[in-house]
């Protein structure tokens, strides 16, 4: 049933109905995650970088009161310059974003949402939400972690962010089914990092080995999404010790301005973009353009599978 509240732009319209790769992006990593313009050279970088692949970008935000599905240039620039005064929209707030036509940029577990009401199989970002540290007493879970439960679309990404509780966050995602995939490595990334120390559920080395577990996911109908973490590009990897001393400092100037709920990953991502003298923001956009060419290819990989289902095969 159509969704009164659904847009779809007319490209990424076109390519669902022939069947063709549709790549679904977020906007928060816009509205949220860097300075204008900044923001906005990356958004319209990663959704050129999927074109190359052959897939079709398909950004996603609320706008007028509608959940958009495929924004033009210019909305993408309205975004950015719109900046943190754009709601950061999660689950619960979608309902009311769109009640009240507010500018709205889509979280992972959001653009999920609208991923899945599309009909678009795979989103790239750069890193997912999860367990932050100190939820034993917080219990600060991101709301990304039950929308890879529920919903289902495979999330590309550099794995979760490193501001979080990464064996917790994997803990969370083993108890609700959701299996965690190594792209080409057996460990887990940690977002800045190519390496962590936790392993992957399962090493798939390419597009089409995602592709046809999908397909097997499809017939089998469990439901549910799947994580790709897929590891930031060698030559811009930060080392460890670097990024965790940045990471501890921030966190620490987080729980002392008493800095909580959707406002603590902006406040991290950003002092450690000013602790790492940027460096941090250079390892971001990196990730994401390296996510972005492997979601476009695994959703080229899956859309041929489904026009020739033999070609799905292990």
């Amino acid at each position: 049933m159509k969704n009164k509240h659904l847009e779809i732009s007319a490209p990424v319209n076109e390519a669902l109905r022939e069947g063709r790769a549709v790549v679904a992006l977020e906007s928060t990593i816009i509205t949220h995650g860097m300075p204008y313009p900044r923001n906005v050279e990356t958004a319209l970088a990663v959704q050129a970088a999927i074109t190359e692949r052959g897939a079709v970008p398909a950004t996603t935000a609320v706008l007028g009161g509608k959940m958009r599905v495929g924004l033009s240039d210019d909305e993408i620039d309205a975004l950015g310059q719109a900046g943190d005064t754009a709601v950061k929209v999660s689950r619960r707030d979608l309902a009311f974003t769109i009640a009240h036509g507010s500018v709205g940029g889509t979280t992972v577990a959001a653009t999920m949402m609208l991923a899945a009401m599309a009909g678009v199989r795979v989103f790239a970002t750069g890193g997912i939400g999860g367990v932050h540290r100190g939820a034993s007493t917080t219990f600060d879970v991101s709301a990304d972690l039950q929308e890879l439960a529920r919903t289902e679309v495979v999330v590309v990404c550099a794995g979760p962010k490193s501001i979080l509780d990464l064996g917790l966050t994997l803990e969370y995602l083993e108890t609700h089914g959701v299996p965690v995939i190594g792209f080409g490595t057996e460990m887990v990334p940690a977002f800045y990092s190519r390496e962590s120390d936790f392993h992957a559920d399962y090493r798939i080395n390419d597009a089409a080995g995602v592709a046809a577990v999908m397909a097997v996911r499809r017939d089998l109908g469990v439901g549910g999404g799947m994580l790709v973490t897929n590891p930031i590009p060698v030559e811009y990897g930060m080392e460890r010790s670097v990024i965790d001393a940045a990471i501890n400092t921030a966190v620490a100037e987080a729980s002392a301005q008493n800095i909580i709920g959707k406002g603590t990953s902006p406040f991290l991502l950003g002092r450690i973009v000013e602790l790492t003298g940027g460096t941090s923001l250079d390892a971001n956009i990196q990730l994401v353009l390296n996510n972005a060419r492997v979601a476009a290819d695994i959703a080229m990989a899956d859309s041929k599978g489904r026009v020739n289902p033999s070609s799905s095969g292990g």
